[in-house]
């Protein structure tokens, strides 16, 4: 009886080990074990002080996210400037990343750790020494998918800036003995992929490419998923670390069949994605209405029209 109870729990613990597979990039495509595929799952809102998506930073969100939501991938959106962020408080900061993390590898959830910085190449130290420590830190664990540059400005150059940035960091990353999958930033927040692609970054594996789209936004439909046809058929490979069902701005109205449009081209695609964002603020972006309890157990009747839909989305995915 002793050896086939231990036989049984050896078998879970395999099956459990099986779900966070390790990520690779194979030319145009993010492989699952080595099998084409794609995850999908929702972004957390920023880290910062007082910000507001903090209290959501908690391992009984995560678990909700994965049983009911039916989430594979989470991200942390670390805030870099602005008030209460990491350079004015990184323990705090780095303390809820790391929740998040340890979270994501209980549950057995992929995890984005993403710099959420517009101008990161202007704090390159800081970002070495975080990503540094998170890759030291976590080196045996295929959950982290590490992202460098969180929506370049259009004041930002992919070719001075990003690049640049991006090779020093994801050097000191491999430095580590890491070989996780490393998210590269694109200009005009991550929408120029087509001039990622044309330069893209040839000396180390497993690099891709960040692409965000807001449903609602002018300029976020067609002709952003052409810029990304053309992306993909230049052989880089996209994450859409964050996409909204509304305007660019977090508002707006919810934008449904635009929406599915993008579902339909990120399924087509094989693209892996998170929604942003799971928080209570009051804007449509906002998957849960404000004031809900922070610890998952979300009803219909705490989620926003944005939420709702997403919802239906991950579980469907």
């Amino acid at each position: 009886m002793t050896f086939i109870v231990a036989a049984l729990l050896y078998a879970l613990l395999a099956i459990s080990n099986a779900e966070v597979l390790p990520l690779t990039v194979s030319d145009n495509q993010i492989l699952i074990g080595g099998e084409q595929g794609s995850l999908s799952g929702m972004s957390f809102f920023w880290t910062n002080d007082d910000w507001g998506g903090l209290k959501f930073y908690n391992k009984q969100a995560v678990e909700w996210l994965k049983n009911d939501w039916k989430a594979r991938v989470i991200r942390g959106a670390m805030g870099i400037d602005g008030t209460g962020g990491f350079l004015l408080d990184a323990p705090n900061n780095i303390a809820r990343i790391k929740t998040l993390v340890d979270a994501a590898i209980e549950c057995d959830l992929y995890c984005v750790v993403d710099w959420h910085d517009h101008y990161a190449h202007l704090h390159k130290d800081a970002a070495i020494a975080f990503f540094e420590e998170m890759a030291r830190f976590y080196i045996d664990k295929n959950n982290l998918i590490f992202e460098l540059f969180n929506e370049p400005k259009d004041d930002v150059s992919y070719t001075n800036d990003v690049k640049p940035y991006a090779e020093e960091v994801i050097k000191r990353i491999r430095d580590t003995g890491s070989t996780n999958v490393i998210l590269v930033g694109s200009t005009h927040w991550d929408q120029d992929v087509e001039q990622a692609a044309a330069e893209k970054i040839t000396s180390y594996e497993n690099i891709a490419y960040t692409l965000h789209f807001y449903a609602n936004a002018e300029g976020h439909g067609q002709a952003l998923r052409d810029k990304a046809t053309a992306a993909l058929q230049n052989h880089i490979a996209l994450f859409v670390s964050e996409w909204g069902t509304v305007d660019a701005n977090g508002d707006g109205t919810v934008n449904a069949e635009e929406t599915k449009a993008w579902v339909d081209f990120m399924k087509a695609n094989h693209l892996s994605n998170c929604n942003w964002s799971l928080n209570d603020k009051a804007e449509s972006a906002s998957a849960l209405k404000p004031g809900v309890r922070v610890d998952g157990q979300w009803t219909d009747s705490d989620l926003t029209e944005s939420g709702k839909l997403v919802r239906d989305i991950i579980r469907t995915w």
